[in-house]
């Protein structure tokens, strides 16, 4: 007979794969099309769409092992967990599936043959229930099993009859027992003993026959199809001779790890405390390496309390320091071969458990003290005030369940109304000193919908596209119930759509639901946690409470990631090229584009921005994997990791790492989206550099697709420049030196030509006057730089001897003067005085320079001779 769990779970698969199913992997813990599912609970859940009919596979039989958790929601064990010797939060869930195939005959069929001949349990150890009504199931059990009819019970209750909703699929369903035998007390289902451990359920055979109808009616399904699921942890205790699930042989190498690592006795008093920490460690395990992190809402919040109880029945074992992601390793060696996640995030789970045990480590001794205070003369049958309850949780982080987890044994109850009562007044205080930031009245709307939904899940790091459910929409500054045109926000219990943070723009796409679909041309976050779809109605009308269907755009998000990554490559070359000083200043990361500011004296020369292409683009070629981890932030700094500039960070942050071979190019922390691999960047060029404010740099550059374009851009340009001279890229800076030499010469032979026409015609025409004794030469010259005005005073000056020069130009209607004395005149005329009675003509203020050479100028060209006038007046 089979013994180990991974051998039972391999019997269970290699028979069915025989018998012509498809071997489905387990899906992800986070259900990705069912948003009213805290998590996957069952192996139905990945089948839901095909059962409903909503959608068709290559295959019409399946079978799985699904890992799957009940903690949390409407399936909640938590409670029960490590008190009784079934109930886990982690579980494998064995099924087999018809979809329109086979039904009841075959069903019945397999589970029968699979469990007395693969299982080899003997019939007599077995009875199955059916419902009521179903005399079909009962004529097949006689017929396959030869049960006697004591052993083949009706049950008319909802037990025996399951249905998706309050629409679709249903059916009825027949369970099948396992007897412990007379020395366990209990009785068969729908006796009064029922509720004992004798008989126990092993598998649930689910006949989808049925459909229920909106109007209330109930019809035969046109494909009836089959959902069967039988706990692995139970039949292994079947099949390893044990009662307890924690007795089976992957619990029991765990539980043998945590005594050694505590120096305990597994089997002492604190029993239920080994029990506690090998369940959630396995849960824990497999939340983070599906992408849940601890948070304070939704499913994050029931992974903190996960882990936490688990802390604390660390904590009671002794052990004050981290424990539990020391225990990665032996979990790995149990599970890590059917559920590889367990290698490929092995980082991101020891670094998460890690920094939230270091975390709560901080503050569970100072909580559990306060807690033996505060219960110390209550005995059993008493309650604890609810306003400590909440002290614990606000101050220490004591999540409520842990701390009813820590009295239960002792039989203290916890005021509930208390503790609630206490988290409204703090949630009054906070609304009371709350101030928004931009439009306050639109502020505050945010304000009022996280407080009554809690915030928005985000799914998006693991998935561009998932169900949820509308909790809130806001149209022209109200809360509404409905929006049927328009632009509107939506909020959603999760989405797949990154809000606006930390310099990277929000998501695009589309939400659609079955009445309803709208353009999400933005996505914003308020108040940290609510994100806020900024939407355009395309048609239909949604309301608050309706499922709705989330679907990033894609295309665009690839390019977002693509640019935020390059971010973290292009902060790693500026520092190795440019210093150790330079920091991000600041970013935005958007699709089309990547703009990075840094701290950096000086502007950044040519070679030093192509240094820096190379750099990254090396890097991109590298194909450094990407990988994410949950750290303490102390942690994370001392691993070496960046902070970026003005953002703001928990004491547990995200930290990206890009990393190959050992080799470490980059880590910062960093909450944004990522490529998985810097190759998916593909090309990358810098396209600007310039000055932010004194001591910040800023470059925009592009990637990918982007980058693309703008070489072919430049080549075009190359192009066109070598068409428009008449010759090759290959002689094209030849050709532009020498035209550039050529327009030199031209210049200054043109330059000289002007000065001579200006000083020599000056020197010997009428144009030469004498006032009051002194030579005098005023005259406006076009088209010339006002520059070039001063060289012209000097040739002149020569031609003149003695005197005083007056020259101007007229450059778009505004007047630029240059007076000029000779040195012999200096003492008795003063240029710089000369040429603000000149400025002043033409509406200019001041004017300044030497004794014999000075400028200004002035708004009125038109009033040129009137300032040449003045100038004679003051000589």
């Amino acid at each position: 007979m089979t013994t180990s769990v991974n051998q039972i779970r391999k019997t269970f698969l290699d028979y069915f794969a025989k018998n012509g199913h498809k071997i489905v992997p387990a899906s992800s813990l986070v259900p990705d099309n069912d948003p009213t599912l805290m998590f996957t609970n069952s192996g139905m859940v990945q089948f839901k769409n095909i059962l409903a009919g909503n959608e068709t596979r290559d295959y019409t039989r399946a079978a799985t092992s699904q890992k799957s958790v009940r903690a949390g929601g409407k399936h909640n064990d938590l409670d029960s967990v490590g008190y009784d010797v079934r109930h886990h939060t982690f579980f494998e869930m064995l099924g087999n599936f018809s979809f329109g195939d086979y039904f009841k005959e075959e069903a019945i069929y397999y589970a029968w043959e699979l469990l007395t001949k693969e299982f080899m349990i003997p019939k007599e150890k077995l009875a199955v229930t059916i419902f009521h009504t179903d005399d079909e199931a009962y004529d097949i059990w006689k017929k396959v099993s030869a049960l006697p009819d004591e052993r083949i019970i009706r049950i008319a209750t909802k037990d025996n009859f399951w249905q998706m909703g309050d629409t679709g699929p249903c059916g009825p369903c027949s369970e099948i027992f396992y007897d412990h035998g007379p020395e366990v007390w209990g009785g068969l289902p729908g006796t009064p003993e029922e509720d004992g451990d004798r008989f126990i359920e092993i598998w649930n055979l689910v006949f989808d026959q049925f459909e229920d109808l909106p109007d209330g009616s109930r019809i035969n399904l046109k494909k009836p199809s089959i959902d069967t699921g039988m706990g692995l942890e139970r039949i292994a205790a079947i099949l390893q001779g044990v009662h307890s699930n924690f007795d089976i042989d992957t619990f029991q190498h765990l539980i043998k790890a945590i005594a050694d690592m505590a120096n305990t006795d597994p089997k002492g008093p604190l029993q239920a405390s080994h029990n506690v920490i090998a369940d959630h460690l396995r849960a824990m395990s497999f939340l983070i390496a599906d992408g849940v992190l601890p948070s304070n809402e939704g499913r994050g919040y029931v992974l903190r309390r996960i882990m936490r109880r688990a802390m604390r029945h660390v904590y009671m074992l002794g052990v004050k320091e981290p424990m539990i992601y020391k225990l990665l390793p032996v979990l790995q060696k149990e599970m890590g071969e059917a559920y590889p996640e367990l290698y490929r995030f092995d980082k991101l789970i020891t670094e998460t458990i890690k920094a939230e045990e270091t975390r709560f480590g901080k503050t569970l001794d100072k909580g559990m003290r306060l807690l033996d205070d505060e219960t110390s003369q209550l005995t059993k049958g008493d309650t604890l005030n609810g306003e400590t309850a909440f002290k614990l949780y606000d101050t220490y982080g004591f999540p409520l369940d842990l701390t009813q987890d820590a009295l239960k044994g002792k039989g203290i109850e916890v005021d509930v109304a208390g503790f609630d009562a206490a988290m409204a007044k703090q949630k009054e205080e906070a609304r009371k000193n709350w101030a928004g930031s931009g439009d306050a009245g639109t502020e505050k709307i945010w304000f009022e919908v996280k407080e009554k939904i809690g915030g928005t899940e985000f799914l998006g790091y693991k998935t561009t596209k998932s169900d949820g459910i509308v909790k809130a929409l806001v149209q022209d500054g109200k809360e509404v119930d409905g929006v049927k045109s328009g632009e509107f926000y939506l909020v959603a219990n999760q989405t797949p759509f990154y809000g606006e943070c930390g310099g990277q723009v929000g998501d695009t796409g589309i939400i659609c639901g079955k009445s309803f679909k709208a353009e999400v041309y933005d996505t914003k976050r308020k108040l940290d946690t609510v994100f806020v779809h900024c939407c355009h109605m395309i048609e239909g009308e949604v309301k608050v409470e309706g499922f709705a269907s989330f679907e990033v755009n894609e295309t665009n998000r690839k390019q977002i990631c693509a640019n935020h990554s390059v971010t973290h490559l292009v902060h790693k070359a500026l520092r190795t090229i440019l210093g150790e000083h330079v920091t991000q200043k600041g970013s935005l990361v958007a699709a089309d584009r990547m703009r990075f500011d840094i701290s950096h004296p000086k502007q950044i020369t040519a070679d030093e921005l192509k240094l820096t292409e190379d750099m990254v683009n090396a890097a991109i070629r590298a194909n450094y994997h990407v990988n994410t981890v949950l750290m303490n932030q102390d942690e994370a700094v001392k691993t070496g990791a960046m902070a970026l500039f003005g953002e703001k960070y928990g004491e547990e942050v995200r930290v990206v790492t890009m990393e190959k071979d050992g080799e470490v190019y980059s880590r910062e922390l960093c909450g944004g989206t990522h490529v998985c691999d810097t190759g998916e960047i593909g090309y990358f060029n810098i396209i600007s550099e310039s000055a932010v404010s004194a001591g910040v740099r800023r470059i925009e550059c592009v990637t990918g697709k982007g980058a693309e374009e703008y070489v072919d851009a430049m080549e075009d340009k190359l192009h066109c420049a070598c068409n428009t001279l008449k010759t090759n890229i290959n002689d094209l800076e030849a050709r532009i030196g020498n035209l550039l030499e050529e327009k030199k010469k031209l210049e200054a032979e043109v330059f000289n030509l002007k000065k001579t026409l200006a000083s020599g015609g000056a020197a010997k025409s009428s144009e030469t006057e004498v006032v009051n004794g002194v030579k005098f030469i005023g005259k406006v010259i076009p088209d010339v730089h006002p520059k070039e005005l001063k060289a012209f005073i000097d040739e002149m000056s020569q031609n003149i001897g003695s005197g005083v020069m007056v020259l101007a130009t007229d450059k778009d209607g505004k007047a630029s003067i240059v007076v000029g004395v000779t040195k012999d005149l200096t003492n008795k005329y003063s240029a710089v005085d000369l040429v603000r009675i000149a400025s002043a003509a033409v509406g200019g203020q001041g004017g300044g320079g030497r004794p014999d050479m000075a400028q200004a100028g002035g708004p009125d060209a038109s009033k040129l001779q009137q300032a040449f006038e003045e100038v004679k007046k003051a000589i």
